[in-house]
């Protein structure tokens, strides 16, 4: 099972993070979270989040 994080808790990872139900069903809606931000209140109680896709940084800076 994926790690679950609760609203208001700051982001550990840039990256879509879906809202998950209270038993950890999928809703299909995902909020962009910024690491160290805190998370959305979800639009229900007893709501989650799961990171779903990481922003990826990387790749060499051009000259």
């Amino acid at each position: 099972m994926s790690k679950t994080f609760k609203p208001g808790q700051k982001a550990p990872r840039s990256g879509q993070y879906e809202i998950t139900g209270p038993r950890g069903g999928s809703t299909g809606i995902e909020r962009t979270v910024t690491k160290g931000e805190p998370l959305p209140p979800p639009l229900k109680s007893g709501q989650q989040y799961k990171l779903t896709d990481p922003t990826k940084h990387g790749g060499k800076r051009g000259k």
